[in-house]
């Protein structure tokens, strides 16, 4: 089972940020995810589907009256209680080895990581609703003083004769936060499999509560 996890990713929620002490005294900042049980919800094949990937199922909903219809119909065909979150992960090309002992009803946890493993952690960073130039694209921004009027604005945009427009992908005011962010070469410094616990050195996307995938 734990190789099974090793190969598939977990999906997992973000409970904080914390320092632990190594035994020379050294200090590291660290993020607590609680990751898992997560349960095997569909195992798609490249004969079937085109590709090899896993869809697991995170949180399970205790109200099934939430639960809409068709979904329903989706849990009760495989016989597993309804979930609140579903991701899929993709397995490799040939969908072939351990992978491939995977099946509907199996469950994955955090047994499957240890310490030393290299991680990389998906998620949805913080949203800052909508931000000038100097927050959003760190402009330095104009004189503050003696009536420059000039101070926190984006300056000149337009391209004379040529080429009469905006280019692309000009710094401007709009939007920002609540984007897709993956952090890659996160290292896990603890694993705590009674209390579902992934303890990884450094600071993954999100706010705390932030749903979170973590793969090798």
């Amino acid at each position: 089972m734990s190789e099974m996890n090793r190969k598939t990713g977990i999906i997992g929620k973000k409970l904080g940020m914390t320092q632990v002490f190594a035994e020379n005294g050294n200090v590291s900042v660290v993020t607590l995810i609680e990751a898992g049980p997560c349960a095997v919800i569909q195992v798609k094949t490249v004969e079937r589907d085109g590709y090899a990937a896993v869809k697991l199922g995170f949180q399970e909903i205790i109200k099934t009256k939430r639960v809409n219809k068709p979904m329903k119909g989706m849990f009760d065909k495989i016989s597993q209680k309804p979930h609140k979150l579903l991701r899929e992960f993709r397995l490799n090309a040939a969908g072939s080895g351990n992978e491939q002992a995977l099946k509907v009803g199996d469950v994955v946890t955090v047994a499957g990581f240890a310490v030393g493993d290299v991680v990389k952690v998906s998620g949805k960073t913080k949203g800052k609703g909508f931000q000038g130039v100097m927050k959003r694209h760190n402009y330095r921004g104009g004189p503050g003083s003696h009536g420059s009027m000039f101070n926190r604005a984006p300056g000149s945009i337009g391209a004379s004769s040529f080429p009469s427009r905006v280019w692309k992908n000009t710094g401007l005011p709009g939007h920002m936060g609540a984007v897709r962010v993956t952090v890659s070469n996160l290292r896990v410094i603890d694993v705590k499999p009674e209390q579902n616990l992934l303890i990884i050195k450094g600071a993954v996307p999100g706010p705390t509560g932030n749903i979170v995938e973590i793969t090798k």
